[in-house]
């Protein structure tokens, strides 16, 4: 899989475009900001957008999706809990253990509420990547105290998806750097006091 980085807005949020090759199917996930930079990306690289993935309702991840779903005609996807907080536009709603295809690769939606009440996680078994939103980052975690939040969530979140993933595991969060699990464990001590 090919992953390409995209940070906007005040809050250094976020976005991702992954791909398998060139002239191949995308997804979008969480495009807060800045639509140019998704497109001139996407054309670029001669992509066919498939879906906008959301990860959480909050605008600097979800703000800009309807705009590239219009460009591109695709869907947008959150989780079934997300629709009673996210006023914007929602195509197609997950519950939580979908398989999406990305020209071969599977790529999970794992519901991992905390940070939101519908908030998901999408995991790659085979390229050992998951794009994780606000639900855990390199050095720490989403806040729990915003409209849909749980501390409790969080914790069942952690511990029966997150902490499964190997130490091989990629993350990407929607703020801040990408990490392996291994460092995760090593670093973030927020993750580790909710174990």
């Amino acid at each position: 899989m090919k992953i390409e980085r995209i940070i906007a807005g005040s809050l250094a949020a976020n976005g991702y475009i992954i791909y398998q090759k060139d002239g191949g199917g995308t997804f979008i996930i969480d495009p807060g900001y800045t639509p140019p930079r998704y497109t001139d990306f996407v054309s670029a690289h001669d992509l066919r957008v498939k879906a906008i993935l959301l990860t959480h309702y909050h605008p600097d991840h979800a703000n800009k999706a309807e705009a590239l779903a219009n460009e591109y005609d695709c869907p947008i996807c959150a989780q079934r809990e997300e629709l009673d907080y996210y006023k914007g536009r929602v195509d197609q709603i997950f519950e939580g253990g979908e398989a999406l295809d990305l020209d071969g690769e599977v790529i999970r939606v794992l519901h991992t509420p905390g940070h939101t009440a519908g908030g998901v996680c999408y995991y790659s078994e085979k390229s050992r990547v998951a794009f994780t939103g606000d639900t855990i980052f390199n050095v720490d975690l989403g806040y729990t105290h915003f409209p849909g939040g749980s501390a409790a969530r969080m914790k069942d979140s952690l511990k029966n998806v997150v902490d499964k993933w190997g130490n091989d595991v990629t993350i990407y969060p929607g703020h801040g750097d990408s990490e392996t699990m291994k460092r995760v464990r090593e670093i973030n001590s927020e993750f580790l006091e909710m174990l």
